[in-house]
């Protein structure tokens, strides 16, 4: 099966420039391709593992995947989806995020050998030594105003009023794709569906600074990720969800894939694994028939967690999952207890005796010592795993998990956790 139609019957093509063309380009030749990652944050996060994932299937296809990172574009900021201006970083800054996101890329992306290995480049190389006249006589006089009113990324943010900074992102997105094409024999962009127009554009840009109209370059964007029950994509309760393992836990990442819809676990699996179509359909299968399994989303949950955090970060969070199902927490790391526990209410103690009774008071987990003593005699009590049932039980030494925590269930799913300082 070609490059084009898997992609195609995953769902992974919104929209391509001369499909045809590009079939038959990607037939006959080892293809150059691109995708661009601005820094706008020292982490990557999973809105960014489509367009990632796309360049991996190209990668296995035989292509040769560009990973742009935009050191200079960073320092404008791109309009596309956006109803306001983004706030500007510092030069510093932007350098920083760009290192930071070059590293998580040389981990998802084989950048490493072959005659179709990653290439990682930053559009900063050759923006930051073009100068403004330059700019305006090469770049600018190729595209007019009213072409690039007409850009949805434009168009859609005139009403609320648009910089010219953000306004001239789309000549340096072209100019982009024109260096890649002068210097790595880069013939396609890829990007999301809000990137279409700046691709089409770079297109143009390219063709009519050569002055020739049959340069072979090709654009595919990838759709939006909607989710069944209206929420955005990517978004907790927390934030965003990171692909740094600092700012979200292999746990959380593991738990975010784990929890998604029925509705939408399918497609997810489509859009992001690497499985065979036969396993998906087993999937399906599971999730019709039996859909309190999860069979789908823990399958999902692992695809990801391996890609992204690797083998061991997976069984961690596969361990922590399970520890917090079954309340048996004694096997935990110091770590993994605070992965786990991440957001659950947390009492700091000093490291010295204290009644049980009193602790549950004073942690908040019982709302007086009448109703900590309740508690303890109906067994609604747990201090790591174990139900204790006594009411003149003294949490000690002994309690602490890694000299450092006691976690405390309080019926069958209400955790605490107790921070011994």
């Amino acid at each position: 099966m070609n490059i084009l139609q898997d992609l195609k019957n995953r769902g992974l093509i919104q929209q391509t420039t001369d499909e045809e063309g590009l079939k038959k380009h990607l037939a006959e030749n080892q293809v150059t391709l691109y995708c661009g990652f601005d820094p706008t944050a020292d982490s990557l996060h999973i809105g960014h593992l489509l367009p990632i994932t796309i360049l991996k299937r190209f990668q296995q296809a035989g292509h040769r995947p560009i990973a742009l990172i935009g050191g200079g574009t960073g320092m404008i900021g791109d309009p596309s989806g956006r109803t306001s201006e983004r706030s500007l970083n510092s030069e510093s800054v932007v350098h920083g995020f760009t290192e930071s996101i070059r590293n998580q890329l040389a981990g998802l992306l084989n950048f490493d050998s072959g005659e179709n290995a990653a290439v990682a480049r930053n559009n900063h190389d050759w923006l930051a030594k073009l100068t403004f006249i330059e700019f305006l006589r090469d770049v600018g006089k190729h595209f007019t105003v009213n072409y690039m009113l007409a850009k949805d990324a434009v168009s859609s943010r005139i009403e609320q009023g648009i910089s010219y900074t953000e306004f001239s992102y789309m000549l340096m997105q072209s100019y982009d794709f024109l260096q890649l094409h002068e210097q790595e024999n880069c013939t396609l962009q890829i990007g999301g569906s809000d990137q279409w127009g700046n691709i089409t554009a770079g297109m143009e840009f390219i063709r009519r600074s050569r002055g020739d109209e049959e340069t072979k370059v090709f654009g595919l964007t990838v759709p939006l990720i909607t989710k069944a029950d209206g929420t955005k994509f990517g978004k907790t309760a927390g934030g965003a969800v990171w692909l740094d393992a600092k700012k979200t836990s292999p746990y959380e990442f593991y738990q975010f894939w784990y929890n998604t819809d029925d509705r939408d676990v399918i497609k997810f699996i489509q859009f992001f694994t690497f499985l065979e179509q036969d396993e998906i359909g087993q999937l399906q299968t599971a999730v019709e028939e039996n859909p309190g399994a999860r069979e789908a989303q823990k399958r999902l949950a692992e695809e990801m967690t391996k890609m992204v955090h690797g083998e061991a970060a997976l069984a961690q969070a596969i361990k922590i999952s399970t520890a917090l199902f079954s309340g048996d927490v004694k096997a935990l790391t110091k770590d993994e207890i605070e992965q786990g526990f991440k957001d659950v209410p947390t009492f700091e103690a000093e490291k010295t005796d204290l009644s049980l009774v009193d602790l549950l008071v004073e942690a908040k987990i019982s709302s007086s010592k009448r109703q900590a003593r309740e508690d303890i005699n109906n067994g609604a009590i747990y201090i790591n795993g174990d139900r204790n049932q006594d009411v003149q039980h003294v949490v000690t030494s002994a309690d602490r998990l890694e000299d450092t925590f006691t976690v405390i269930r309080r019926g069958r799913r209400k955790y605490f956790l107790v921070h011994f300082k």
